[in-house]
């Protein structure tokens, strides 16, 4: 048993050694993956060979096309991980995200190609000239799943709610806003204490997420419970740990194009039973598949695969000032790998992170260096450039600081299957330079929740990523922002990100946010380990899902065909 460092609560550590040897090759780049956008085909495998999803062809869609469909049915999905609160504004889980598509629309959404169109808005934003004021039209003539009207003065209050609650984590990714109107029935005004350009992009996440009025003053902070949105299904049943039930919602506004009765998204956090599942018929989705379980499904005639490239990361974070919970001023960690930042840039230095991918992931991931995409328009050298995988010199740079070798480092995980392998993995790869990493594997929210509550030394972790880089940045980086779990802070970077989600032309925000990437590079609060690619397996007589480059496969208007042929 060891003592958490910071609170003295007592938390079993794990010391896991790997069982694998680990390549020792030289970091390589990231790898960019295909943007082919295939559609793929009724039948086995999309219509995609194995080659071809290997190459990082993305397979975005299994289309109906005319197939005679069955009217009515209960889909099953199986999804990872307990999504949390069904409150878009308090719930910060990658899942919840998941079960929330059928159920909460938003004002915009993604398309397959990863641009932002219009969903509950009926048009794009619009910029006053001096950028401080945006106004969104939004639908009329519909209606929430309670049977109240959805209007533009419904959308103010969600998102005055989203903004405005103190325990919100919807607050930090919103912007600088300074007030939100209903102008009229159809128009909603936003004023912003100066400009800020990813409003679209925001508003196509959880933020965006317009909850019933009525359910708002019904059940207040209860309103996960039994929430109440627009969507082409209406929650039925959420029991922890075990799923989510949705049922067909007969007030949506495209209801002709729902055809399911029933959705079931079922946690089941082993990688392994999740694709047993789905071979056996018990599920008709999961997602995600695990990496090693990837060519076992695309050699399934019975079974589609289908990926995207990934927007989001894993990374490993450094407790380094948050000491009193997340949005409290940062008070330094008085841990080496807190205090010093040449500790952590040995740490860097120490991690062959295409070896580890190839190793543990079957080279179906990708190497990450930061948190931009190399497949979008705002990466740069920067943000693609790792620390050169330099074992021998990171220990000569942990000696160099006059520090007791080795290090002792406890990190906590996500106890699913996989992270477990990669840090068993990752664990025997820096100990050569001089670290001794002890693992603490918990439940995902139990992880989240150390986070916010400051209660961790280092972690392993997870971003699923969004399209715009503020929500992938400034969210995780910014000084007090809702998702700085390190207690980062950095007056030249909060500078640099501030203007860069002030300015509207991708290639000086891209710049920006550049600069801003080699000044975090040097402080390291977060080292980036891998990208996975978004993987996922379903039936074969399944049809009507897609799946786009922000991990969430849309189950709203899918359908069991009459065959899988």
């Amino acid at each position: 048993m060891s003592k958490l460092f910071k609170k003295g609560r007592l938390i079993g550590v794990t010391s896991l050694i790997a069982s694998t040897a680990i390549l020792l090759t030289a970091c390589q780049d990231p790898q960019q993956t295909g943007s082919g956008g295939g559609d793929g085909e009724e039948g086995g495998n999309g219509g995609v060979a194995e080659d071809d999803l290997r190459a990082g062809e993305d397979v975005t869609s299994i289309p109906i096309d005319g197939q005679e469909i069955s009217d009515g049915g209960r889909l099953v999905v199986a999804v990872n991980t307990e999504p949390g609160t069904l409150d878009p504004t308090f719930n910060g889980t990658m899942q919840m995200r998941q079960v929330a598509e059928p159920y909460c629309e938003k004002l915009y959404d993604l398309d397959d190609e990863g641009g932002v169109v219009p969903m509950l808005a009926t048009d794009m934003p619009e910029f006053s000239d001096d950028g401080l004021t945006v106004n969104i039209s939004v639908r009329t003539g519909i209606q929430f799943a309670d049977g109240s009207e959805f209007d533009a003065e419904a959308v103010a209050i969600s998102l005055r709610r989203h903004f405005e609650e103190p325990e919100s984590v919807r607050a930090s990714e919103m912007g600088p806003i300074e007030s939100i109107e209903a102008v009229d029935e159809e128009t909603v005004e936003i004023t912003y204490e100066r400009p800020f350009a990813p409003v679209a992009a925001i508003f196509a996440d959880r933020a965006g997420m317009i909850m019933s009025p009525d359910a708002l003053e019904e059940l207040g902070e209860n309103f996960g419970d039994d929430p109440v949105c627009v969507g082409a299904f209406r929650v039925v049943e959420h029991v922890p740990q075990t799923g989510v039930t949705l049922e067909a919602d007969p007030n949506y506004y495209d209801a002709d194009n729902v055809y399911l009765d029933e959705i079931e998204f079922r946690v089941i956090t082993d990688g392994s039973i999740r694709t047993a599942n789905l071979q056996s018929g018990d599920v008709h989705i999961a997602a995600p598949i695990a990496a090693q379980d990837m060519d076992e499904i695309v050699g399934d005639e019975n079974l589609n695969a289908m990926q995207t490239a990934s927007l989001g990361n894993h990374y490993f974070q450094v407790n380094i000032g948050n000491q009193n919970g997340i949005g409290t001023d940062p008070v330094q960690i008085e841990t080496p790998i807190a205090e010093n930042p040449e500790i952590r840039r040995a740490f860097s230095m120490a991690i062959d992170r295409g070896a580890l991918v190839d190793s543990v992931f079957d080279g179906w991931y990708d190497v990450a260096c930061s948190p931009i995409a190399p497949n979008t328009p705002f990466a740069t050298e920067a943000s693609d450039d790792c620390h050169e995988y330099d074992p021998e010199a990171a220990m000569e740079l942990l000696e160099e600081q006059g520090v007791d070798i080795p290090i002792d480092v406890e990190m906590m995980i996500n106890n699913q299957p996989e992270n477990v392998r990669f840090a068993q993995a990752l664990q025997a790869q820096v100990e050569q330079s001089g670290f001794n990493l002890s693992i603490v594997p918990v439940e995902g929210t139990t992880l989240v929740e150390a986070q916010r509550e400051g209660d961790y030394e280092t972690a392993f972790q997870f971003f699923s990523g969004r399209i715009d880089p503020q929500a992938n940045v400034n969210n995780y980086l910014e000084t007090g922002a809702a998702s700085n779990f390190s207690g980062y802070s950095n007056d030249e970077v909060d500078e640099l990100l501030q203007a860069a989600a002030a300015t509207p032309d991708t290639d000086e925000r891209a710049e920006l946010y550049g600069q801003a990437i080699s000044m975090i590079h040097e402080d390291n609060p977060i080292v980036y380990l891998y990208r996975m690619r978004n993987l996922l397996g379903l039936s074969s007589d399944i049809a009507g899902v897609t799946y786009y480059s922000d991990g969430l496969v849309r189950v709203s208007h899918a359908a069991f065909v009459e065959d899988g042929d």
